[in-house]
């Protein structure tokens, strides 16, 4: 990335934004190695029917296919909302080195609320954890969208 180019979280935002408007569940998120965007997705369960086709899979999924490797070793995630079980599993088994996200999430979180995937025993690993960057966007932008189809 060059001095002028947005952060990582910015351009979770936007992806975030994109989902909005797509009728998915506005969350963003973007995998980093080496200061260079690697993948980059949003929420699209709707789109692809598929319900594990959440922002983080589907960016290590991506990163996973443009590095040729299954271990992200080296690797962050920003992620515009507090990751729910399935996608700290695949962080965790995707070996993320570090995840940043935005809005806490204490119905579905399962990183600071629920589980706290990666407290557990079982849990093979851990990355550094560092929450609430962006929170107050990615906050507003969940709240909005969800105050639409109320």
């Amino acid at each position: 990335m060059t001095p002028h180019s947005p952060s990582p979280m910015d351009v979770a935002l936007g992806l975030a934004r994109q989902a909005a408007q797509q009728g998915e569940v506005p969350v963003g998120a973007v995998i980093v190695r080496n200061g260079e965007i690697v993948a980059a997705a949003h929420n699209r369960p709707r789109a692809l029917n598929d319900p594990t086709a959440h922002a983080e899979v589907l960016a290590i999924r991506e990163a996973a296919r443009v590095l040729e490797t299954e271990r992200l070793e080296g690797c962050d995630l920003y992620v515009t909302l507090e990751p729910c079980a399935m996608c700290a599993a695949a962080i965790s088994f995707a070996r993320i080195r570090r995840l940043y996200y935005g809005a806490r999430d204490p119905k579905g979180g399962a990183v600071e609320y629920g589980p706290r995937f990666f407290n557990q025993p079982t849990c093979h690993h851990a990355p550094d954890v560092y929450p609430g960057l962006g929170e107050r966007e990615a906050g507003d932008l969940l709240r909005a969208f969800f105050a639409e189809r109320r």
